[in-house]
């Protein structure tokens, strides 16, 4: 079996909060957003043995404790993701996806086979300009698996979930009505940086924050990542269980 390799970081320390984990990049995502930071790895072929890629995972897993795959969107390849995880859980690591939610029955197969315990969804912006931004039609298929991993995750089926939102300067307002589409989910604002474009400030992005009347988490360039509820910011690594912001320390 191949895999379209994108690339491979042997330990990461921002890829899953509070923990170390080494992150598996695939390569190929139908969708052309604008500020991709991984804009190198949506076209292109690199193919590689997945016994090649499985041998990454297992010389990191002496150092991490869990894996990640991003892309690209590794759901569009669900043989070699699906085949990855279970080899990664076999050697007792733990497991994630970062995705942006276009392959819902990938999704669904993953949570079933219970290969999975960690998954990041992208959401990209409201649904009336969903297809417009990503160029193409996977407004519905986002939605889908929007209410699946929710289900899964409220059902103890999925141990983890973040609803990840990148925010661009310009585009604050759209942030309150993207968290009303996603109640139920923990939520992270993401600092968009785009070239030429002055980025979001921390202030800016608490002070979106604060409005949201909900515990969020902040992740930024010049900060790193931060918890925030209401107009009480909390400076630890925070956690979060069931959307519920706590002060313990990782």
């Amino acid at each position: 079996m191949k895999v379209n390799f994108g690339g491979f970081v042997s330990i990461s320390t921002v890829d899953w909060r509070g923990k170390a984990v080494c992150t598996v990049f695939f390569r190929g995502c139908p969708a052309r957003c604008y500020y991709c930071h991984n804009r190198e790895l949506l076209t292109g072929e690199d193919l590689r043995d997945i016994d090649f890629v499985y041998g990454l995972i297992e010389a990191s897993s002496l150092v991490v404790s869990g894996v990640i795959f991003s892309g690209g969107e590794p759901t569009m390849q669900p043989e070699a993701l699906m085949v990855l995880l279970k080899r990664a859980k076999s050697i007792g690591l733990q497991t994630g996806v970062h995705t942006n939610g276009i392959q819902p029955e990938t999704l669904r197969a993953l949570i079933e086979e219970r290969c999975i315990d960690h998954v990041s969804l992208d959401l990209k912006t409201t649904w009336d300009r969903y297809n417009n931004l990503m160029k193409g039609s996977y407004c519905n298929d986002v939605k889908i698996s929007l209410n699946l991993l929710r289900d899964a995750y409220n059902e103890g089926h999925l141990p983890e979930l973040e609803a990840v939102i990148t925010s661009i300067r310009g585009f604050e307002c759209e942030i309150e009505e993207i968290v009303a589409q996603v109640t139920g989910i923990p939520v992270v604002i993401q600092q968009g940086v785009l070239p030429g474009e002055i980025p979001l400030s921390n202030d800016e992005l608490r002070n979106v924050a604060k409005k949201l009347n909900i515990p969020v988490r902040i992740r930024s360039r010049e900060e790193g990542e931060y918890g925030i509820e209401g107009d009480r910011c909390d400076r630890t690594t925070g956690k979060r269980e069931r959307g519920v912001l706590t002060n313990s320390r990782k």
